[in-house]
């Protein structure tokens, strides 16, 4: 049995679903642009830095979500994956996974992005399994807080390995595991599995792949 993992913002998708949820709420009236544009953007640069708080951050992210009804935000979502989603899902970012697929690898999503913005887009790449960060629900209404750890850096590592406990797996379990990200905020992760591959990589992760013979590929 092997697993493959991906990240999914500048991974498999070419642009930041997390960022485009927000700059589309932005284009749409729902949130204030005044507000929220300049806030969207520096939290999008401190993720590239590696320095972002991300309670901080999804105090921010997910506060949106409770002000409006499910099936209202489900109903913006799809538009969302129409106009700025589908446009970031390449054709080899789509033959990557079906690769994995057809080899009939465990194969799933892991991103710090919430499990609302992200759910749609592993269903549309075909992965039947995702790790996202999950908002908080209440009778099927978001709350606007988070619910238990984000899946984020360290975080991503002790979301997998309960994922993994879960079905009665661990490490050992697997011939081999494969991670493929893009960012310096995925070191804990990429560090753990067998065989880590940077894809696009930020200048971090380029160097640190490049020192310790990681493989990297391009997915644009």
């Amino acid at each position: 049995m092997r697993l493959a993992l991906f990240d999914l913002d500048n991974t498999l998708l070419s642009g930041d679903s997390d960022f485009e949820w927000s700059q589309f709420l932005i284009e749409q009236g729902v949130l204030d642009r005044e507000l929220f544009e300049a806030k969207n953007l520096k939290f999008y640069e401190q993720y590239k830095a590696g320095v972002l708080d991300i309670h901080e951050f999804l105090d921010f992210q997910l506060k949106p979500l409770s002000r409006h009804a499910r099936k209202v935000l489900d109903a913006w979502h799809e538009e969302f994956m129409r106009i700025k989603v589908r446009p970031m899902m390449g054709a080899s970012a789509r033959a990557l996974v079906a690769k994995h697929l057809a080899a009939q690898d465990v194969c799933l999503i892991i991103t710090a992005t919430n499990s609302f913005v992200t759910a749609p887009i592993a269903r549309e790449f075909g992965v039947p399994h995702l790790i996202g960060t999950d908002p908080e629900q209440v009778n099927g209404e978001f709350t606007g807080n988070v619910a238990g750890i984000p899946s984020f850096r360290e975080g991503k590592v002790t979301r997998l390995e309960n994922w993994m406990a879960e079905r009665g797996w661990d490490w050992s379990s697997f011939s081999a595991t494969t991670f493929y990200s893009d960012s310096l905020n995925d070191l804990p992760l990429l560090s753990r599995v067998k065989h880590p591959v940077a894809v696009d990589p930020d200048a971090t992760l380029r160097e640190h792949a490049q020192r310790h013979g990681w493989e990297i590929i391009s997915l644009r």
